[in-house]
């Protein structure tokens, strides 16, 4: 389908136009266009003259008699979902996509396909099919989960425009994602998304192995689910005692000192690791009893599964998964008055703006031992180490 507007800006000085008689103009924002009864339509980039040619032929009847060609062309929602689908399918198998948002990102097009029809055409959603949409799934989920689906759906009406040449979607003034002070009611509302030291202590009692060194690494180092389920036995030093691995999600290098406590039980689940039953899994810590990975290719972590699992059974409540001890292990890191050093544990990607963090190459180990110490001791410790509850992590 093609892209229409009321104006646009000046031609280009030179024109690249292949031969003279060619029957579209070069507009300046580098894009092949007619004026169509009135409108300016837009068939592609100089780049592509003969597809915007081609475009233009196929659909100038249509065009010229004012009916959509969008419908004529056969452009749904269906179809771009599937080259939308396809060209994240192509960035997770280059390592540039992680799966768990590949996996959202399918979920937002069945929805799409679903709630619009396959064979609408992209063109044709109105700001109320938009709001409509909005009103549906905010029935369900809370407001951070909505933002985010807002996002995801306007991602995919922007690849339309950007990559495949289609008509700008109409979203209107209510398809946006919730203000600050809704989010921040509702943070206030879910409680602070960390353990406290009893809490985490009672989970280390109760786990079996493999979770048991999973929830040491979360709160030791503030690893997370993707970490362990791509964690490599390479990225373990037993005789330092020291963790070197890449954060898979910004791929900032981190390293963290274990505690003796990790230590021990990352020994005691190595005496048990079974065999791996695929090659890909061979280098792989932490491994199910089949053999296979815990970074599945699903939505459904099984590491998350297996903390709601043992926070049930503890009866410790509160919207809180194995994530929320990544925001625990921030929270409290923070107390230990080391920022730069806490975010290189982390792995956290520096702001755009952060001009001195380009020039820290390398982090002291007694600046990140200091940083894992405190932690350490707000948790084994009695006495009371004083903190903000804020949970940050991220």
């Amino acid at each position: 389908m093609t892209k229409a507007h009321s104006s646009g800006a000046a031609a280009p000085s030179k024109s690249p136009k292949p031969y003279p008689d060619f029957p579209l103009f070069a507009h300046a924002t580098r894009r092949w266009c007619k004026k169509i009864r009135g409108r300016l339509v837009y068939f592609g980039k100089w780049e592509d003259a003969d597809g915007a040619l081609k475009r233009y032929l196929d659909q100038k009847d249509a065009l010229h008699a004012g009916r959509d060609p969008a419908a004529a062309e056969g452009f749904t929602v269906f179809s771009l979902c599937g080259r939308f689908l396809t060209s994240k399918k192509n960035r997770l198998d280059s390592g540039e996509l992680s799966i768990h948002p590949s996996n959202e990102y399918t979920a937002t097009c069945k929805r799409l396909i679903k709630t619009f029809g396959r064979n609408r055409p992209v063109s044709a959603p109105r700001p109320q099919d938009f709001e409509r949409y909005r009103a549906l799934i905010a029935k369900r989920w809370g407001p951070v989960r909505l933002g985010n689906e807002i996002m995801r759906v306007r991602s995919v009406f922007k690849f339309a425009v950007s990559d495949c040449d289609e008509a700008h979607a109409r979203f209107g003034e209510q398809f946006r994602r919730p203000s600050a002070k809704v989010l921040r009611r509702h943070w206030q509302e879910q409680g602070p998304k960390m353990f406290e030291a009893t809490e985490i202590k009672r989970m280390l009692v109760a786990a079996g192995q493999p979770l048991r060194a999973m929830i040491l690494l979360g709160i030791n180092c503030g690893y997370g689910n993707s970490d362990l389920g791509t964690l490599p036995l390479n990225a373990l030093n037993f005789k330092r005692g020291w963790r070197s691995y890449a954060r898979p999600k910004t791929g900032i290098d981190r390293r963290c000192p274990l505690w003796p406590e990790t230590i021990r039980a990352l020994g005691e689940w190595l005496k048990l690791r079974p065999e791996a039953n695929k090659p890909e899994h061979a280098g792989l810590e932490f491994l199910a009893l089949t053999g296979d990975s815990w970074a599945k290719q699903t939505m459904d972590n099984p590491i998350s599964k297996e903390t709601r699992k043992l926070l049930d059974k503890l009866g410790i409540d509160g919207h809180r998964n194995f994530y929320a001890l990544r925001h625990t292990f921030r929270t409290i890191a923070d107390a230990a008055k080391d920022q730069l050093a806490a975010d290189y544990i982390m792995g956290h990607a520096p702001r755009s703006d952060d001009m001195a963090s380009l020039y820290h190459e390398l982090i002291a180990d007694d600046r990140l031992r200091a940083v894992t110490d405190y932690v350490r001791l707000w948790l084994w410790s009695r006495a009371k180490v004083r903190c903000s509850h804020r949970a940050m992590g991220g």
